[in-house]
């Protein structure tokens, strides 16, 4: 059986194994695959695994052996799903792998925002406590979490458990979800989204990207919030109008905002947030902890292993059945 890897670095940049793979077939990795030698690279592959490389119709009508695709993530609109149904090919996706990574890093972004530890560390070394008369003195402002007000835009997994680090920092709880259920947390409250927006001195989204999501931070809703309100984003990048945040933030509408994702990644210089006041931005790692990395390789390794037995799991298009057993 032949295993091609995509697109591995990202997953695995020399920390991880991919012994797990080996014992199932043949296993080819490539650290990145530009489209124009995807059908060079996986012509004898039975199996692809891929994060970002797109996989489309035409791509996959010139695969003829291939059998299975693993999507190396949680979101899977890199693959044609409906031409690979049509072709008898298996998608799976890992649905679960990074909950308390992104969930710690939503803390990471808005403690910052509330202590400023990095700009404070950074005029310590250049000096300036070494020359201030007093014992401490600080630079920005400073915020308790305690008492405030976190709204969470779609409770999910990782949601919930931002809704649950919420509650450890004394936190109350807002939260935004198509479909309502018991929530044993103290301080935790349904609201509709215009409330929830006007009574948070935090904002956090976790919705998945849908038409009805895209663009969801924009000027109406921006308007709404506390001058002193924050806004974080580890889900996907278009829930944010780059426009309107930017602005919001230059005019002091909100207080600031830390994004670990953008509408295009890499961005583009002149993505307007890129300058904005008070805005926080990482390069989407809040999945890539170790050990969120290492439970994303060991599941997809598990998906293998259902396909080839015949059950295939995490299965993202409607095929039910598998022909693993002629592979």
């Amino acid at each position: 059986m032949n295993i091609c890897i995509l697109d591995g670095y990202t997953l695995n940049p020399g920390d991880l194994s991919w012994d797990g793979l080996s014992q199932i077939g043949k296993t080819e990795v490539y650290d990145r695959t530009p489209e124009d030698l995807i059908i060079e690279r996986a012509s004898n592959a039975e199996i692809i695994l891929t994060n970002k490389t797109p996989l489309c119709q035409a791509t996959l009508e010139k695969l003829p052996n291939l059998k299975y695709i693993g999507v190396l993530a949680t979101g899977f609109d890199i693959v044609d799903t409906k031409a690979a149904e049509e072709r008898g090919i298996v998608v799976s996706n890992i649905p679960t792998y990074g909950t308390e990574s992104v969930s710690q890093m939503v803390f990471a972004l808005l403690l910052e925002h509330c202590h400023h530890v990095q700009r404070h560390s950074d005029v310590v070394m250049e000096g300036q406590w070494g020359r201030n008369p007093d014992w401490c003195f600080w630079n920005y402002p400073l915020v308790e979490l305690a008492g405030k007000t976190i709204g969470i835009v779609g409770l999910g997994r990782i949601g919930l458990q931002t809704a649950r680090i919420a509650s450890a920092f004394g936190m109350r709880i807002l939260a935004y979800n198509n479909n309502h259920r018991n929530i044993d947390l103290p301080n935790f409250q349904w609201a509709d989204l215009p409330d929830l927006m006007r009574q948070s001195d935090v904002v956090s989204l976790h919705c998945p990207l849908t038409p009805v999501t895209e663009g969801i931070i924009n000027a109406e809703n921006l308007s709404m919030m506390k001058p002193s309100a924050f806004i974080i984003n580890t889900s996907r990048g278009k829930l944010v109008n780059n426009k309107d945040l930017a602005e919001a933030l230059n005019a002091g509408v909100i207080s600031g905002a830390g994004l670990d994702v953008l509408a295009v990644e890499p961005p583009e210089d002149t993505n307007p947030l890129l300058k904005a006041k008070n805005c926080i931005i990482t390069p989407h790692i809040a999945w890539a902890t170790k050990e969120a990395r290492s439970r994303l390789l060991d599941l997809a390794v598990d998906n293998i292993k259902g396909f080839v037995a015949g059950s295939p799991k995490n299965v993202v298009n409607s095929i039910t059945t598998t022909t693993a057993a002629n592979l």
